[in-house]
């Protein structure tokens, strides 16, 4: 469990409440073999012009790279939550998924007041919010939030490639390649693998269709 949360240097409280507050969510890492699943949370001013924004998983490293500090200069507050492997396999990944979404809306000052949420399932918090599946390629908070998670999410996923090494944590990030799943018969999984998942697929009794998996 762990939770960062930042608001704009220059900007007030009153001016972000003036704003209205509108935080995208969107998360990186649900559908891995090893490592946390990743959510964030960006309320960006009304007139914020960011070019490029789009879901992270069209962009390339470098560009995803030099996207986060603009997003983090021009938006009024960001911040993460996460959900690691042993909460995965507790109460599965599309509560673990909620639970990391909960936690960056959570931890956002001042609270939105109102949400945008990529894929079709409602974060469990009395707050009014819209899903809006393949939100990540249309509203700009909900790009910001998939690129913030992804970027983090890699850069996490290459410090536990040093401290696991042997698996391609840096390298396949602990999606299902076959050279992961070689090296988990090889190796055995780490304690950053998540026990409730099969051959890079969750177990049947899991129900994990509401989604997207990135």
């Amino acid at each position: 469990m762990w939770v960062k949360a930042y608001g704009h240097p220059a900007l007030n409280l009153q001016s972000i409440c003036d704003s209205g507050a509108l935080a995208g969510l969107d998360e990186a890492g649900r559908g891995c073999l090893a490592g946390p699943v990743v959510a964030a949370a960006v309320i960006l001013p009304p007139d914020a012009d960011i070019a490029r924004l789009t879901d992270s998983k069209k962009l390339t490293a470098k560009v995803r790279q030099d996207l986060v500090p603009e997003i983090k200069s021009t938006c009024l507050a960001w911040s993460l939550g996460l959900a690691w492997p042993r909460e995965i396999d507790r109460i599965n990944i599309l509560q673990a998924t909620m639970t990391a979404m909960k936690k960056a809306v959570l931890h956002l000052v001042p609270a939105p007041k109102k949400l945008l949420v990529d894929g079709n399932q409602e974060i469990p918090l009395n707050i009014p919010q819209k899903c809006i599946v393949g939100g990540d390629m249309t509203e700009p908070c909900i790009s910001a939030a998939s690129i913030m998670a992804k970027t983090f999410r890699d850069m996490l996923m290459a410090k536990l490639d040093r401290r696991y090494p042997g698996y391609g944590l840096g390298e396949h990030k602990g999606y299902g390649t076959r050279k992961h799943l070689q090296a988990l018969k090889t190796l055995g999984p780490s304690p950053m693998h998540r026990k409730s998942f099969k051959g890079g697929l969750p177990r049947p009794s899991e129900k994990t269709p509401c989604l997207p998996i990135t």
